[in-house]
């Protein structure tokens, strides 16, 4: 298995679950935050659509530059929107996650606001930590539904939500 047919399938087992738990996002709580120090969840689901968007950037750029480039998400105010979001940037990734980029995966690709640079690491390496910081901020994620009340689907296996406790009949 190629660096490239890995990266897509861990993409693609990874979208089921991130598209689970964006779609649990109530509409009414785009606002809400745990902490005034944490994200809203609005820029947090944000964020975790947008981040498959990076795969293809990495593999047709040599780096990304916040100050000529400041990150301006997108605005989302509703789960309908903020799913489409996902699957255009999920779509994005897939396509460019192509056999013949193979031999570019050991270039270095540079993070950076202007002169500070933040890291310089092989292209396979940023896709791996893009696919980790889907599944670190949705698990982020999770835990805003959980303090909200709202059910979350499991991750790698059944969430509380979804297991089934059986009754032991013989103890009542």
């Amino acid at each position: 298995m190629t660096t490239i047919e890995f990266f897509l399938e861990q993409l693609n087992l990874e979208a089921v679950t991130t598209r689970k738990m964006l779609e649990r996002v109530p509409n009414d709580k785009y606002d809400w935050q745990p902490h005034p120090k944490s994200m809203n969840i609005r820029s947090l689901a944000t964020h975790i659509a947008e981040l498959p968007t990076w795969i293809a950037m990495v593999l047709s750029t040599e780096g990304l530059d916040f100050a000529a480039a400041p990150y301006n998400p997108t605005i989302i105010n509703n789960t309908d929107d903020l799913v489409a979001l996902f699957e255009k940037s999920f779509a994005g990734a897939q396509v460019s996650l192509v056999p013949d980029k193979e031999w570019i995966m050991n270039e270095i690709w540079t993070l950076r606001n202007g002169p500070e640079i933040y890291s310089r690491d092989a292209k396979w390496e940023v896709i791996r930590m893009t696919i980790s910081q889907i599944i670190h901020h949705r698990a982020q994620l999770g835990v805003y539904l959980r303090l909200l009340d709202v059910a979350i689907p499991g991750s790698y296996g059944p969430s509380a939500d979804e297991q089934f406790i059986p009754l032991n009949v013989e103890a009542v």
